[in-house]
């Protein structure tokens, strides 16, 4: 095995991996894997989006270095090129200096476009060129869990070659709106993730997804009762969005819910868990994860 130096802002030793792609030498024998997870997750939404310019590499490296949580969240888009670059939104006027649909891009355009960050963001940010996703994977892939959503269902084929590439297939989870997009994740070998809005739950058989969905990414302003179909329904971890407080955190966790995606994982890391009383209503496996979740004060 070939030992060498390579620059990437700081100078970090890498190992070639067999697929010759430079991984972290503080891999050892493979990368960072969902097997690792602790049993209470948090995943920084956008990296952090209240306390960093959402899904920036300077944001990302920040929610990365901070280690207050375990998961770093970031949206991805394809430019007309089939460039696949990191963005949330359709167009650039909200996040960017610049205006008009990212799908119009090509990948020597997007070195022209400058993020704005956001003037409620605390602290001082630099403007910077949005990353690439390969550029996310490669900085960030195997050092920690990585959650992408893929905003253009017709980039799946490609982000899977950029996961499986890397080895990454079980430190990146793909997140989706779609069910038929989750399967499809999963027939081509990736951790798949299906996030579901308050009012979808409402009529929701997430039952129906536990053979191939690896996350249910659930709404916590959603109903009490569509919370426990979804902790009950056999997917091995059910996470809610978009947490933002210790408040909105705790209720979802007493519901059985074992993660959480959060705009600011500072804060949440900062404040414990509050105890509650028991919720009668929980039945099959969630008083484990209640009785799990009393106890965590979360890092």
């Amino acid at each position: 095995m070939v030992i060498r130096t390579v620059l990437t802002g700081l100078t970090a030793l890498t190992l070639t991996a067999p697929n010759g792609f430079l991984a972290p030498i503080e891999w050892g024998g493979g990368p960072l894997t969902v097997e690792a997870l602790p049993r209470v997750v948090y995943t920084a939404h956008r990296g952090g989006a209240l306390e960093v310019p959402e899904n920036s590499m300077s944001g990302l490296l920040a929610a990365f270095e901070r280690g207050t949580a375990q998961v770093i969240d970031f949206d991805t888009r394809i430019l007309r090129d089939g460039t696949l670059v990191v963005m949330h939104d359709d167009t650039l006027d909200r996040t960017t200096y610049m205006s008009g649909p990212v799908r119009r891009l090509d990948r020597w355009d997007w070195l022209g476009v400058r993020l704005r960050p956001g003037s409620a963001v605390p602290g001082r940010w630099r403007t910077e060129r949005p990353p690439t996703v390969a550029e996310v994977l490669d900085r960030f892939g195997g050092r920690i869990m990585l959650m992408l959503e893929a905003k253009d269902p017709q980039s799946l084929k490609s982000l899977a070659g950029l996961i499986r590439g890397r080895g990454l297939t079980r430190s990146v989870f793909v997140n989706t709106n779609s069910p038929a997009v989750a399967h499809r994740a999963h027939q081509l070998g990736l951790l798949a993730q299906l996030w579901r809005s308050k009012t979808q739950m409402r009529t929701d058989r997430p039952e129906d997804w536990a053979p191939f969905v690896d996350v249910l990414d659930v709404d916590y302003k959603a109903r009490d009762g569509d919370l426990l179909r979804a902790v009950n329904s056999g997917v091995p971890r059910v996470w809610a969005h978009t947490v933002t407080t210790p408040k909105q955190r705790d209720r979802v966790l007493w519901l059985g819910c074992n993660g959480v995606i959060t705009d600011a994982p500072g804060l949440l890391s900062r404040t414990p868990v509050k105890k509650q009383r028991p919720i009668k209503a929980l039945q099959g496996p969630a008083p484990t994860r209640m009785a799990q979740a009393a106890g965590v004060i979360a890092r």
